[in-house]
């Protein structure tokens, strides 16, 4: 058996966690950590993750990623990175597991649709959807609602794009400081998460990770789809370099083969840069804690300048030509109008809900609260097997 691993001074120690709101024993097997990534794991809102889509509906295809493959992509990359920095590999997958919990059906497209029909009520925010499955809408707990995670995965997962206020505070992109959503407030009044804070590098990593995950395989699956040629990403930086470099190493390789060797390639120069920069950051900082992490004010996880400039117009390139593509806006317009018709319905006969569901004497924010907290649990094809039971007119196009 091998020796434990020797955790950095500023990792996020789990013998030094500051624990649980309901104080349970712990495990005689299991870190805190390792726990809470076990019941991010054996939650329902994960298990739904394989029938969510990242940009295509399910139905179109086996080979596209789903928020499901997404998840277990991020976890790779973010166990690797944390592993390598020298950081608690088990909180950095936990909340790379749990970061997408809270996603609606179909993608960016359904989450907008929800949100604007939740405009009246407060609106709908993935992020704050995932805290709400986390600390309220999982219930397998006789005693409390919620997964009871530690504070330091609950923090890590509000704060994992960086502080919620604190006006002098911005992200890595250079965006202002964002509201805190109403319910990760009210829990914070319970159990300060330090909100105007950085969270603990763990989380940081789990947030890069996301993002290498999310460019890479987009650029897997819109070439997939035909949504765009490996040519397009000559003026791509550092994308079409490494297209060229692998055609150079390999004459005449097939196009299938291409793609999936300069994938690979890509993911592990933004690996390695980030590795690198981090570990310049955490020398310049000197910390001797995590506590320090959080205190500094900046992120120590980060891309290099280069590295974050290519990345940026990889994202403007994506944008462009796959999320704006027409054969994607035209199935977003058609799912969008399942999600408006589902909210609808649901809001005006909340009898029609599960019985779990419904509220009695619940006031119009409340049931609309919970129409949305219904609708966003489900999964693609179960939004389009309700929305074609619904009396409404336009749904027979959605079975074509």
């Amino acid at each position: 058996m091998s020796a434990p691993r020797v955790l950095a001074p500023y990792a996020s120690h789990p013998e030094e966690s500051r624990g649980r709101l309901y104080p349970q024993e712990d495990s005689a097997t299991r870190t805190v950590f390792q726990r809470d990534r076990d019941r991010i794991i054996h939650t329902t809102a994960f298990r739904r993750l394989q029938y969510k889509t990242q940009v295509f509906v399910t139905h179109e295809g086996d080979h596209y990623r789903t928020r499901l493959t997404h998840s277990i992509e991020v976890a790779q990359i973010a166990r690797s990175v944390a592993r390598a920095l020298d950081l608690d590999e088990d909180l950095a997958e936990a909340i790379a597991l749990a970061h997408d919990l809270g996603h609606t059906p179909f993608g960016h497209g359904g989450e907008a649709a929800l949100d604007e029909a939740m405009a009246p009520y407060g609106g709908f925010d993935h992020n704050e959807q995932t805290f709400r499955i986390l600390t309220d809408l999982e219930r397998p707990y006789a005693g409390f609602d919620g997964l009871n995670l530690t504070w330091e995965t609950l923090e890590g997962t509000v704060k994992h794009n960086g502080p919620l206020i604190h006006g002098a505070l911005t992200n890595e992109t250079g965006a202002g400081p964002s509201s805190v959503p109403q319910s990760v407030a009210a829990f914070s009044e319970r159990w300060d998460l330090e909100l105007s804070s950085y969270a603990g590098p763990e989380a940081q990593v789990a947030a890069l990770a996301d993002d290498i995950a999310y460019n890479n395989h987009d650029v897997d699956d819109g070439l997939r789809a035909g949504l765009f040629q490996v040519a397009d990403f000559d003026d791509v930086p550092l994308v079409g370099t490494i297209f060229a470099e692998v055609r150079q190493d390999h004459p005449g390789i097939e196009e299938a083969r291409l793609i999936k060797e300069a994938v690979r390639r890509l993911i592990g120069r933004m690996v390695n840069d980030l590795l690198a920069e981090a570990r310049d950051r955490l020398d310049r900082a000197g910390a001797r804690s995590v506590g320090e992490i959080r205190a500094l004010g900046a992120p120590v996880v980060a891309f290099s300048a280069e590295m974050g400039k290519n990345g940026r117009a990889l994202k403007d390139f994506l944008f462009e030509r796959m999320y704006r593509h027409d054969k994607v806006n035209r199935k977003t317009e058609q799912v969008q109008d399942v999600v408006r018709q589902l909210f609808a319905h649901y809001l005006a006969k909340p009898e029609a809900l599960p019985a779990g569901w419904q509220a009695a004497e619940a006031d119009q924010r409340t049931a609309a609260r919970r129409v949305a907290d219904y609708i966003a649990g489900m999964t693609d094809r179960f939004a389009l097997e309700e929305v074609r039971k619904l009396p409404l007119d336009g749904t027979q196009r959605l079975k074509k």
